[in-house]
C-alpha cells in the first residue's frame, strides 16, 4: 500500500510539473505573439482555453498591449472573445480606451465605448490621454459622449494643460471652444499657458495667457 501511495504521489507531481511547464510556455507564446501581431498563435491559444484577459509580467492586459504595440490583428482576435474585459486596468490605472485615445485610434475608441467602456474615470481619464495625443477628433468624441472638459487628474492637471504641452494645437482650440477654463492651475500652480511655455510653444502660450486674461 505504501508503494502504491508513493507511486501515486510521484505521478501527481509529474502531472503538476508538466502542467506548469505547459502553462509557462503558453504564457510566453501568447505575449510574444502580441509583440509580433501573430493573430494565428493568439487565436490557437484562446481556442485551447487561454484567458483573453491575461496580463504580462508587468501586469499589462493583453488588449491594452495590442493597442499600444500596435498589433491590430491580435486586437481583433481578442475582441472576438465574449469574456474579454474591455475596461481592464493596468497597474498605472490605464485602460484600453485610454491607450486608444492616446494613439488617436478613433475606430477602437468607438468600439470600446459601444461595448461598455466608461467614457470617464476619476483621476487620469481617457480625455487626458486624448488631449495628449495627435488627434483632436479623439478629444471631440469623448466630449460628445459626456467626458468633462475640465477633468482634473490627481495633481489637478486638465486636458487643456496636456494638449497645450503635448497635443495638437487643434485639440487646444477645440477644448477652448468647448468651454475649458483657461484660468485653472494644477497643484504646481501651472496654467495651460505655463504648460505650453514649458514645451517651448511660445506663440501658443501667449495666446492662452491672453485668452485667460480676458
Amino acid at each position: 500500500m505504501k508503494l502504491k501511495h508513493h507511486l501515486s504521489f510521484l505521478l501527481l507531481m509529474i502531472v503538476l510539473v508538466t502542467f506548469s511547464k505547459t502553462h509557462a510556455s503558453a504564457f510566453e507564446d501568447f505575449f510574444r505573439a502580441i509583440e509580433r501581431d501573430d493573430a494565428a498563435t493568439v487565436t490557437a491559444l484562446l481556442r485551447r482555453g487561454f484567458d483573453p484577459n491575461s496580463r504580462d509580467a508587468e501586469g499589462q492586459p493583453a488588449l491594452f498591449l495590442a493597442l499600444r504595440q500596435p498589433a491590430p490583428a491580435v486586437a481583433e482576435a481578442l475582441w472576438a472573445q465574449p469574456r474579454l474585459q474591455v475596461d481592464a486596468v493596468n497597474p498605472h490605472g490605464e485602460t484600453p480606451l485610454m491607450m486608444a485615445a492616446l494613439r488617436g485610434n478613433l475606430p477602437w475608441m468607438q468600439r470600446l465605448l459601444e461595448r461598455g467602456a466608461p467614457v470617464h474615470r476619476s483621476g487620469w481619464a481617457p480625455i487626458h490621454y486624448a488631449a495628449t495625443g495627435p488627434e483632436p477628433q479623439a478629444v471631440a468624441l469623448l466630449l460628445d459622449r459626456g467626458a468633462p472638459v475640465d477633468a482634473r487628474s490627481p495633481n489637478g492637471t486638465t486636458p487643456l494643460m496636456m494638449a497645450a504641452r503635448y497635443g495638437s494645437e487643434r485639440s487646444v482650440e477645440l477644448l477652448v471652444r468647448r468651454g475649458a477654463d483657461l484660468r485653472l492651475r494644477n497643484q504646481r500652480e501651472l496654467s495651460a499657458a505655463d504648460f505650453a511655455r514649458e514645451a517651448g510653444r511660445e506663440a501658443l502660450a501667449r495666446q492662452l495667457a491672453a485668452a485667460a486674461a480676458r
